[in-house]
């Protein structure tokens, strides 16, 4: 990683300076510990990076998490993980430093706990500041595997995200106090103007959320998010078209991924 390091720093690219500290294996089993050895190694790759080559831009990345102290498997979105997440955004903050950090999951499987394991590690990037989230979508068995139901789950917790952060907007048009006037005691909202104004983009429109009553949506089928999330990945490939390009372009591209190929194979630099 320090090779690497180097190398981009050498050539001006942005570094984005990440230790894996896990607590109970590659750091101490106290998130105080592990965070001051966490701010310890990223401090130091950020000085590598600025002896290498004054200037170079750099991110102050953090990857904390815990393990499972009956097996040593590392966990994630654990109550631990999600504190530190936040507290290393303070801590990029104090440097000044744009923060990246993570969104992740030890489930085997696209299931309840993928998604409230990465609930739990995506709120804590949100409180964090962070500014690069990694791994935001797709992450499962702790990293091992990427699945396709995983990744449209996790879009729609992103998008969920993005919208909870808009802030509100509050002007007279907004207030509706007409509409508050307007219906009577025991009336509804549903077809007054300041509702038919906005109805179709007043709310979020889920992804993959099924909002039907129990018959309805048995009658659809009785699909769990998992099954619909499947669907969605699947229609959603059938419907890709690549993006067209120069075939000039294409040509140059295949011919040097076909020399670089050869040249790492015969040890050539």
């Amino acid at each position: 990683m320090s090779e690497g390091l180097i190398a981009m720093a050498e050539h001006g690219q942005a570094v984005v300076i990440t230790p894996f500290t896990l607590m109970g294996a590659m750091a101490p089993v106290s998130l105080a510990a592990a965070l001051a050895q966490q701010n310890a190694e990223a401090l130091f790759g950020v000085v590598l990076a600025q002896l290498v080559r004054p200037g170079t831009p750099v991110m102050y990345g953090a990857f904390t998490s815990n393990v499972d102290m009956r097996s040593g498997a590392p966990a994630f979105g654990t109550p631990e993980n999600a504190k530190a997440n936040i507290a290393s955004g303070q801590l990029a903050r104090r440097y000044r430093l744009p923060y990246r950090t993570s969104n992740a999951s030890a489930s085997n499987v696209a299931d309840a706990q993928g998604a409230y394991e990465t609930e739990m590690s995506l709120w804590g990037a949100i409180l964090g500041h962070g500014n690069l989230v990694y791994h935001a979508a797709g992450w499962q068995e702790g990293g091992l595997t990427a699945s396709f139901e995983k990744l449209v789950l996790d879009v729609e917790m992103l998008q969920m995200m993005i919208e909870f952060l808009k802030p509100i907007v509050v002007n007279e048009q907004e207030l509706g106090f007409d509409a508050i006037k307007g219906v009577p005691t025991g009336g509804h909202f549903f077809g007054e103007p300041h509702t038919m104004e906005r109805y179709e983009h007043a709310f979020y429109r889920p992804l993959v959320s099924n909002w039907q009553n129990y018959e309805n949506w048995q009658l659809g089928g009785g699909k769990d998010a998992t099954q619909r999330a499947t669907e969605i990945w699947k229609q959603a490939l059938k419907e890709y078209e690549e993006p067209a390009m120069e075939p000039s372009i294409r040509e140059a591209l295949d011919a040097y991924v076909a020399r670089r190929r050869a040249e790492i194979g015969s040890g050539e630099p």
